[in-house]
């Protein structure tokens, strides 16, 4: 869905500082870079992470959302400074197309009516061989699709909150439905902002690079990988004026003077992106209002910072943080 812009102060930006995200450098487009890597069934997420490491030979790589080894599909890899946008995408909702096996005879229209029970909030408890604490929580599923089925197969997609277990929830759905039933195959076809029609393979992405380092034509390269501000277009959005960006690159809470303009979705306690007005990603942050009072505001705090993206010496002192 896309929302509306609303101005709060119309500004300029001087072209001497920042940059656009696709007009990077190469070696700055690609250490601030998150690829769409296609997981194939086998390795793990970490070794799929540490195969991109290995490609760009870079010290620090990492992923969003883990898949088991033999699950496929949508994993976004970030690398280097791109690593530190991962928190905006782990809460980030997610979509599955699942294969589950019957262990017994029911009919289609029973199958979809039980799914259909499921499409709501659901009470879940991670695995035993889960990274997380085993208590029961919430989670919420948006939509579940009946695809089709053959024998005892049934295939359908899931769109679901960050951290919901599909394993756990073919085997709900078995014991509703009264026969049993698990979870055959699994493939993630959307993490966040990133979908199947983004995918990279491994294959591919080290073939860009090694054909760059040769003829160091950047044209595929840049293709295949995406902005680390790509990882945010989900989330609420203010832009900032240049001259609040130095503020808050040093860890300065953004005050209602520095903004320029916002999206008109942001909630109080949202997490949201703030954004230079070449489209930079500045920082993470935690909204203290909501759209309408912060375009009236005229002083205050407006939102507190939980991850600065950009370096501190991108844009020049505006003003001060006592200030701010």
């Amino acid at each position: 869905m896309d929302h509306q812009i609303l101005v709060k102060s119309a500004e300029d930006t001087d072209p001497k500082y920042g940059c656009p995200p696709e007009q990077r450098p190469i070696q700055e487009y690609i250490r601030k870079a998150i690829v769409n890597v296609d997981k194939p069934s086998g390795p793990s997420s970490h070794e799929v992470s540490a195969r991109v490491k290995d490609i760009f030979k870079f010290d620090k790589v990492g992923h969003s959302g883990t898949l088991d080894p033999k699950v496929t599909g949508v994993l976004p890899v970030a690398m280097e400074e791109g690593t530190k946008i991962l928190q905006a995408l782990l809460v980030a909702g997610k979509q599955y197309v699942t294969l589950m096996k019957l262990h017994g005879d029911t009919t289609n229209s029973q199958i979809k009516k039980t799914l259909s029970y499921f499409q709501t909030e659901i009470y879940q408890k991670p695995p035993l061989k889960s990274a997380v604490k085993r208590q029961l929580r919430t989670r919420r599923i948006y939509n579940l699709r009946y695809m089709e089925r053959e024998g005892d197969y049934v295939l359908y997609t899931v769109d679901c909150e960050a951290g919901t277990y599909i394993r756990k929830l073919c085997h709900d759905i078995g014991l509703i439905l009264g026969v049993g039933a698990h979870m055959q195959e699994l493939r993630r076809t959307k993490a966040g902002p990133y979908t199947e029609e983004t995918l990279v393979t491994l294959h591919d992405l080290r073939d860009a690079f090694e054909n760059y380092k040769e003829s160091k034509d950047e044209s595929e390269l840049r293709r295949l990988i995406q902005p680390m501000e790509s990882a945010v277009v989900h989330l609420p959005k203010i832009w900032v004026k240049d001259s609040a960006i130095s503020a808050l690159c040093h860890g300065a809470s953004l005050a209602a003077p520095g903004v320029s303009k916002l999206t008109d979705n942001i909630r109080k306690d949202d997490l949201i992106a703030i954004f230079s007005l070449k489209n930079e990603l500045v920082a993470l942050a935690k909204a203290l209002q909501d759209s309408q009072t912060i375009l009236k505001e005229e002083k205050g705090e407006v939102a507190t910072l939980e991850r600065v993206t950009m370096h501190t010496d991108t844009y020049p002192k505006g003003w001060s943080k006592k200030t701010n």
